[in-house]
């Protein structure tokens, strides 16, 4: 967007940061782009990412829950919580997600499976 931007894009841009999208002129949207009016005028134009972004933004915001520290420094126990709040957030549906989330904490994909057993196992006897 250009210094002036549209006030929709200003009041929008906390909601684009965390989901990773960007806010584009309106002249400059692509056909995939979602185009925000204004006063039945359009506004700005909303770049959602791709998904091979999602899964790193999703790490990034579970290491900032964590202190800011890489996760390959947590406790196991820590690591168990990082898994679980991942597979809440779907980061396991992505394609290598559990491979990516492997080699983000330092463990291999069995150990990232033993969380996720571990994690349903207990869901199911509460």
């Amino acid at each position: 967007m250009s210094r002036e931007e549209h006030p929709l894009a200003q009041a929008i841009k906390p909601l684009l940061d965390a989901v990773g999208a960007t806010a584009v002129s309106p002249a400059e949207a692509r056909p995939d782009d979602v185009l925000l009016e204004w006063e039945e005028q359009p506004a700005v134009a909303v770049r959602l990412p791709g998904l091979e972004s999602a899964l790193d933004r999703l790490l990034g915001e579970v290491r900032r829950q964590f202190g800011g520290v890489e996760l390959t420094a947590l406790d196991r126990a820590s690591k168990q919580r990082v898994v679980a709040q991942l597979e809440e957030r779907g980061a396991f549906t992505i394609r290598h997600g559990v491979e990516t989330v492997a080699a983000a904490l330092g463990v291999s994909r069995f150990t990232v499976y033993n969380y996720l057993n571990r994690q349903q196992a207990t869901t199911k006897d509460a």
